[in-house]
């Protein structure tokens, strides 16, 4: 299995910028830096895997003090020409475990990230680090996607998840060890195609709030999308906020 220092690359720090489309969207990235500002409360944020920026330099922009914790050194370079230390100091390291000064208001993994970590003890270890960084009443917010096997016929391994003239993106399920990989096609007018893949465990949301309380917080909110929409039975993502008690 490829270790996540192999997949998040120079080549894949390179292409994860789409600077106006896809995750950098606006109408993506405008309501995560609204609700992250405001979950802040004035404090100052840290971000795991905070990766090139996406969401950390415009949040910082807003006045939020960031810090960010980054396994991939090239993605961290990739951020280096957008921002210098100070304005977003960023350690490298895994943020299961890595430590930084500080003490937060608000710990945020946006974008599925948690699911990086390839075993259960590593998303609990992760829950432990959020809040081992919080002060009382600190919050930790995650963005995840709810596994889609309702859409799995007995026998079938995959789900074909968005597709565009140009794009394909699917999933395959292995659901004896709630594991899934995902295949990312981007192709123009010939014959060839681009592949990104990556490795991820599942988890349900009822799982991940019992990683919460072993970690010591509560679900405050939970919401289809960051512009608060309602968490349904048919929702393909939501936001989760907890926080530790006052």
């Amino acid at each position: 299995m490829l270790t996540q220092e192999e997949i998040w690359d120079a080549a894949a720090a390179q292409r994860y910028d789409t600077p106006g489309t896809g995750m950098f969207a606006p109408e993506v990235l405008g309501p995560t830096v609204d609700r992250l500002a405001a979950l802040a409360d004035g404090g100052p944020a840290l971000e795991f895997a905070v990766g090139t920026g996406r969401v950390a330099v415009p949040l910082a922009g807003r006045g939020v003090p960031v810090t960010g914790i980054e396994l991939s050194r090239p993605m961290v370079e990739k951020l280096r020409t957008k921002v210098d230390e100070d304005t977003l100091p960023v350690t490298v390291g895994d943020m299961a475990s890595t430590v930084v000064p500080g003490r937060f208001s608000l710990v945020y993994l946006v974008f599925n990230t948690i699911s990086n970590l390839q075993t259960q003890a590593e998303q609990v270890a992760c829950f432990r680090n959020a809040a081992r960084h919080l002060g009382p009443g600190g919050r930790f917010v995650i963005e995840l996607w709810v596994p889609e096997l309702r859409k799995l016929p007995p026998g079938q391994q995959a789900t074909v998840w968005h597709v565009e003239p140009d794009y394909i993106g699917l999933d395959t399920y292995d659901v004896l060890h709630q594991r899934a990989v995902s295949y990312h096609f981007r192709f123009g007018e010939g014959t060839e195609a681009q592949l990104f893949r990556s490795p991820h465990r599942y988890i349900w949301p009822a799982e991940l709030d019992l990683m919460a309380q072993l970690a010591g917080f509560v679900l405050e909110s939970r919401h289809a999308d960051w512009s608060g929409g309602e968490f349904t039975a048919d929702s393909r993502s939501h936001v989760s906020v907890y926080r530790l008690p006052d």
